[in-house]
């Protein structure tokens, strides 16, 4: 785990790299993600590592974010070609390890899947998915206060409740949907499901 000051270096180096406005979310989710690592018994620094470099990506047009996954082997989905935000996540991770030298496997697969979500997530990848949506200067989502609950009680509720949400709103935009997302959904949806069975025997 990174040591207090190179995280802190990690911390002003990102800054040159990115407009107020996205950096101030950085640190809304750093610190959203080490709340919720605290009220759920996991890693707090591996929280506030991965939700520090999460968008370590989102700065950089999307024509060069195209330009350097094909540069670095990193794969393009039909869906990123069309929607090439979404490489930011991926691209992200590729950063967090050759630019910040982050090793370990759990942060950068946290910060990969911190905007599609998929199925299975480790709990840390849950944490970082979720403190992206909640964090303090989020607050165009209709169902914020019911999502903020629920964070702090259950993660895999809180992420289908996230998917299902955003699978609505983009189906009502008629925006393009990763399939990592739908994965992501119908896991969490069984997950839930299973739970409200549970309460009602």
């Amino acid at each position: 785990m990174k040591a207090d000051n190179e995280i802190e270096k990690m911390r002003k180096t990102l800054k040159k790299y990115m407009d107020a406005d996205r950096y101030y979310h950085t640190q809304g989710v750093r610190y959203t993600a080490a709340a919720l690592a605290m009220a759920h018994g996991e890693d707090i620094g591996k929280a506030e590592l991965a939700g520090l470099l999460h968008d370590s990506a989102k700065n950089i047009p999307e024509k060069e974010q195209l330009s350097l996954c094909e540069k670095n082997g990193i794969p393009i989905s039909e869906i990123e070609r069309k929607s090439p935000y979404l490489l930011h996540a991926k691209l992200g991770a590729y950063i967090a390890e050759k630019k910040y030298g982050v090793a370990d496997p759990e942060v950068l697969e946290a910060i990969r899947w911190h905007t599609t979500g998929t199925e299975g997530m480790s709990r840390l990848s849950q944490i970082i998915f979720i403190a992206d949506y909640i964090e303090p200067r989020r607050f165009k989502a209709g169902n914020l206060d019911e999502v903020r609950r629920m964070a702090f009680r259950d993660l895999d509720e809180c992420c289908y409740i996230i998917l299902r949400d955003t699978l609505g709103y983009l189906k009502m935009k008629g925006a393009f949907i990763d399939t990592e997302t739908e994965k992501a959904f119908h896991f969490y949806e069984k997950t839930h499901n299973a739970r409200i069975h549970k309460i009602k025997e």
